[in-house]
């Protein structure tokens, strides 16, 4: 396994994994990592007003995970920058895979 992500609390649980986040709303671009302390770093266009920024960071997470939409669900943190991510069907290192 990465060093890297040997920092990051990821729980492995009924076929999904959970691990933190830190998001950067209104960047210039869409980007999932780098790894940043504990959580991974997500990056979206869009502002933190009416959940577009957590619609965001789901459609993000999916598509770098290489999963569907509703494979990815916020657990905890949806009105802050810190969140946890819960994505169903995929293994630590399918997701050290697309943070390396």
């Amino acid at each position: 396994m990465s060093c890297v992500l040997e920092q990051l609390n990821i729980e492995e649980k009924d076929q999904a994994i959970s691990f933190g986040v830190l998001v950067s709303p209104r960047a210039s671009r869409s980007r999932f990592g780098p790894v940043s302390g504990d959580r991974i770093k997500v990056f979206v266009t869009s502002p933190p007003v009416d959940g577009k920024a957590n619609e965001a960071i789901i459609s993000l997470v999916a598509r770098s995970l290489g999963v569907r939409k509703n494979a990815v669900s916020i657990v905890s943190g949806d009105r802050g920058k810190r969140k946890v991510v819960r994505v169903q069907g995929i293994s630590r290192q399918e997701l050290e895979r697309a943070v390396t």
